[in-house]
């Protein structure tokens, strides 16, 4: 292995790309293959619009991702190891204007977010799903969109990813043993049903006696805005989301945007107007994840207001009350409801994907408060958020085809082991802090929710570990194959 698992090219240096007519119709074919699902499922029932929304909006998400070569695990690899800023500026563009859209929304009351519960679980989960990431070359929402460009690799990820996720709900025995005392009779206070007793499993105790005692809050909220206009667009969007995002960008251009910027430019430079021409060029030296970033953006905020549209046009809160009323009961959590964030999100669905097929081997999961009273195991055919996750890898295929990108990759037996290694971690690190770089970062800290901000911390941290564990990995392995050498 001579570097990290993932892809460095730099995808903004100019170059004739015509695309081939085969992959034309290759997209064409997959476009085509979502607008059949999209269109036959509406000639069904008219209510199947709501999947279809989640599955349009997945799309978008897709060719954005591809577009961009948008991935948390390479803004993190790429900063610390190459010293190549490009991805996490784009990023931070992203959670710029994705709280401005969201503010918007929220102002308009079409927004669907909820905040999670602010605590140190945020911190610990970022930390194991960012080691993860970085072992896998993906995170989330780059894993699925890989798979989209044909890489077997990222498969294995969101394989192992969506699996661990069932298992670890579901553990009990020797891990009931690492709970704290407080937590299992935290947990029995809150009178649950029989069906999903906590004392079952670490995870039911995790939930019930330490995340749902800890509070959740918006940064508006916290500052005690009365009126709505100040709380999204100042407190959840300028102080929670804007501000924080043009200091790291002014901490990512002094460590390593600066000194290539300022190299040959002595004789005119010229202070703080200089600097701040440096700053700029460095947000949109990028113009290909820029694109990317203000598309993801606009498309995730417009997300929360079809959605939340739907809701009230359809008479729902809850996709489980729409596949009650279409006949479909199975796999409902004992609330009768199915895990429907109205936003993007990635990690839930495919763990609910993983335990109907765990479900149908006989595991039983909704004995579980993650899956029995909460997020239910609908089937994958009727679970419209996991219509996102598959229509993503479409969107992406699509894209990836357009660009001459597509090619089915079957990693070797090293790759294999570090893809399902890191998606055991991420699979960890997403159930421990709740959600991972999309659901526990990106949609939270663009929504006002400061504890996506820990999550971040912690995917960071994990991020640097991952890297340097690398780079010692590879030193290693290079100094045996030197001596190898020596040894002829």
């Amino acid at each position: 292995m001579s570097s990290l698992p993932c892809n460095t090219t730099n995808v903004d240096t100019p170059v004739v790309n015509v695309t081939e007519p085969r992959n034309v119709v290759r997209a064409f074919m997959v476009l085509g293959f979502f607008a059949l699902c999209s269109l036959s499922s509406f000639a069904v029932d008219h209510r199947y619009i709501y999947f279809s929304a989640y599955l349009w909006f997945g799309f978008i998400y897709g060719m954005s991702l591809q577009y961009g070569r948008f991935c948390m695990a390479s803004a993190i690899r790429d900063l610390f190891a190459v010293g190549v800023p490009r991805m996490a500026v784009g990023i931070m563009i992203a959670v710029v204007l994705f709280s401005l859209v969201s503010a918007y929304v929220t102002v308009a009351g079409k927004s669907t977010f909820h905040a999670s519960p602010i605590g140190l679980y945020s911190v610990v989960g970022g930390l194991i799903f960012g080691i993860g990431m970085v072992y896998t070359g993906g995170c989330a929402s780059g894993s699925l969109y890989k798979t989209g460009e044909g890489s077997m690799a990222a498969l294995c990820v969101v394989l192992s990813l969506s699996f661990t996720q069932v298992f670890l709900v579901d553990a009990g025995g020797w891990l009931n043993h690492l709970v704290p005392a407080t937590w299992a009779a935290s947990a029995l206070e809150k009178g649950l049903p029989a069906a999903v007793t906590p004392s079952d499993g670490w995870y039911d105790q995790f939930l019930a006696g330490y995340v749902w005692n800890l509070s959740a809050t918006t940064v508006g909220e916290l500052l005690g805005f009365k009126n709505p206009i100040a709380a999204a667009f100042i407190g959840n969007s300028l102080v929670n989301a804007i501000i924080p995002a043009i200091i790291i960008l002014a901490a990512i251009y002094f460590n390593w945007y600066r000194k290539g910027y300022l190299r040959g430019k002595e004789a005119a430079y010229r202070g703080f107007r200089t600097e701040l021409a440096g700053y700029w060029s460095m947000i949109t030296a990028s113009k290909r994840t820029a694109i990317a970033g203000l598309v993801l953006g606009v498309a995730a905020g417009l997300h929360m207001w079809v959605i939340q549209g739907l809701q009230q046009r359809l008479g729902i809160a809850n996709a489980g009350e729409l596949l009650a009323a279409m006949g479909h009961t199975a796999g409902l959590s004992i609330q009768d409801t199915v895990f429907d964030p109205g936003y993007f999100y990635i990690t839930t669905q495919e763990a609910q994907g993983a335990a109907w097929v765990m479900q149908k081997l006989g595991y039983n999961v909704m004995d579980s408060i993650f899956f029995g009273l909460d997020n239910g195991v609908p089937n994958p055919l009727l679970n419209p958020v996991l219509w996102m996750s598959v229509s993503l890898i479409g969107g992406a295929s699509v894209m990836a085809l357009l660009n001459n990108e597509f090619q089915f990759k079957v990693p070797s037996l090293e790759i294999a082991f570090w893809a399902i290694f890191g998606g055991i971690l991420m699979g960890i690190g997403a159930r421990i802090g709740m959600g991972c770089n999309i659901g526990a970062f990106f949609a939270t800290v663009t929504n006002g929710d400061p504890s996506g901000w820990l999550f971040g911390l912690g995917m960071t941290v994990g991020g640097l570990i991952g890297v340097k564990f690398f780079n010692w990995w590879i030193e290693r392995k290079m100094a045996k194959e030197m001596a190898a050498l020596d040894d002829f």
